[in-house]
């Protein structure tokens, strides 16, 4: 039998471990969270005009062919959770499969990436919210940035009191916007049949229709975007009941989800607004696709669908980072502070400070240095320059952690094998092409976050850390799928 994670190196089991508030969240709860950390509502208001701007009509294409190698990265993710429970997901999965400097630019990416979302996602809280009382509030940059702030110290004092109280309020938030898209999906395609300003059409799905690779590439990376935050549910794993299951298929059911209401409003948008109203209305373009689909309230409705799901994603976002500090302050791979479980509340409550006051410096500067465009554009793109980065290393990490079972069943090889190989070269391939496409300004954004990295990676490898000394992760029999076990034994 193969060695499990019952025997991993003593540095691993440390009494924080337990901090956290264990077997809180259930299989609804990863799902939902999943769900609200791709936050389809606002991934859909915020980065339309991104996308066509990239890719014309071929919205629904690149969301296709982004969500099929995705799908691989949430494979990976469930059966890398089966191996090890560990709140740093994969700093902690790609550094003990193939090597612990990678598993640090894993954690380094989501860290960097989750916040600068944050930076980008208190723009739309705060211009959605004042666009329901008036819509000249949503253009004033003070208001905005104040209200955007106050969303934001709301979500952060969530996070930071309980992860109870967090499940509860993302259960309300997420439920009525998920209900609000559906109805306004059957509402979309009863209007296209009748009222199109553009009939449908097979070929936007083609991948033949792209600008080129590099079309192709620009397109993929908006996309991957789009679907970023389902992994949430596996940062949650120390605080999930059935803690090596659970979270996984929360993730694997989430990406499902929004892949269907991406591609279902991506279609309805094509078929609805030209693209000069789309670039006019940037900033919240499912609030128009609303008016033109319900005329008189269909726009508000919307309007407080995306504020909803931009609300619920800044927290899920909070969430992550503020477990990969726990992870990596718990490895001493960053400050230790960061580990401090509070003794009531059983979060990492001085991560959450720091997060939280770091991401409102940033948010408040940036709204005074650029148009909303600008802003949201360049951060979506360098955003998805480091999905891509710990997206790939996670789905190389579990073929070479379950390399000894590959080859058992076809099964395991598609989908621990195959699949997440294919969504690891995929984002390894947006990601270099994508490099020589984009703006000096994404890029420096982008890269620049992430070279800042080397610089504690540096202190902390040299200082010896035991993170920096671990054993491989190997699955036991009971971690590979249950028509191998059999074969194991």
């Amino acid at each position: 039998m193969t060695k499990g994670i019952d025997k991993e190196d003593e540095w691993v089991k440390q009494p924080q471990r337990v901090g956290l508030d264990a077997n809180v969240l259930g299989r609804f709860d990863a799902i939902i969270m999943a769900i609200a950390g791709s936050a389809p509502a606002y991934s859909i208001a915020a980065s339309t005009a991104v996308l066509i701007g990239a890719v014309a009509m071929q919205g629904p294409a690149a969301l296709l062919y982004c969500g099929i190698p995705m799908f691989g990265i949430a494979w990976a993710f469930m059966y890398l959770g089966k191996m090890q429970t560990n709140a740093g997901a994969s700093y902690a999965w790609v550094g003990r499969s193939l090597h612990p400097i990678l598993g640090y630019i894993a954690g380094w990416a989501l860290l960097v990436s989750a916040t600068l979302f944050m930076v980008a996602g208190s723009l739309p809280a705060g211009s959605v919210t004042l666009a329901l009382f008036n819509p000249h509030w949503a253009n004033n940059v003070l208001l905005v940035t104040i209200v955007g702030s106050l969303w934001f110290i709301a979500m952060a004092i969530m996070v930071m009191i309980g992860i109870r109280i967090t499940t509860r309020v993302q259960w309300m938030m997420s439920a009525v916007e998920v209900a609000i898209l559906l109805v306004f999906a059957v509402l979309a395609i009863i209007h296209a049949s009748t009222d199109a300003r553009m009939h449908f059409s097979w070929s936007w799905f083609a991948l033949t229709k792209f600008k080129g690779v590099s079309g192709f590439a620009a397109g993929a990376l908006v996309a991957a975007f789009y679907y970023w935050g389902w992994d949430v549910s596996a940062n949650l794993n120390e605080e999930t009941k059935n803690a090596k299951t659970l979270p996984g298929q929360g993730g694997l059911y989430g990406v499902v989800i929004v892949f269907l209401l991406f591609e279902i409003f991506t279609v309805a948008t094509n078929m609805t607004l030209s693209a000069s109203v789309i670039n006019a209305n940037s900033a919240d373009v499912l609030a128009v696709l609303g008016q033109k689909i319900w005329p008189g309230v269909g726009g508000t409705i919307l309007s407080f669908a995306v504020m909803l799901s931009t609300i619920a994603t800044l927290e899920t976002t909070l969430i992550q980072v503020t477990r990969s500090l726990f992870a990596m302050g718990r490895d001493h791979t960053l400050p230790r502070v960061f580990a401090a479980v509070h003794p009531r509340w059983r979060t990492p409550w001085i991560a959450s400070i720091v997060v939280g006051i770091l991401s409102l410096v940033l948010f408040v500067a940036s709204n005074f240095i650029g148009s909303v465009s600008t802003i949201m554009t360049d951060a979506i793109n360098a955003i998805g320059l480091q999905i891509a980065i710990y997206y790939g290393l996670a789905g190389l990490a579990v073929v070479v952690a379950y390399r000894e079972w590959l080859f058992k069943s076809f099964s395991n090889l598609l989908f621990i094998g195959l699949w997440p190989l294919i969504g690891a070269l995929f984002m390894f391939w947006i990601l270099f092409q994508s490099l020589e496409s984009l703006g000096a300004t994404t890029v420096l954004i982008g890269m620049g976050s992430m070279v800042l990295g080397l610089i504690p990676l540096g202190i902390y490898w040299a200082q010896g850390q035991p993170y920096f000394r671990q054993a491989p992760l190997q699955p036991a029999t009971d971690d590979v799928p249950n028509d191998q076990v059999a074969v194991a034994d």
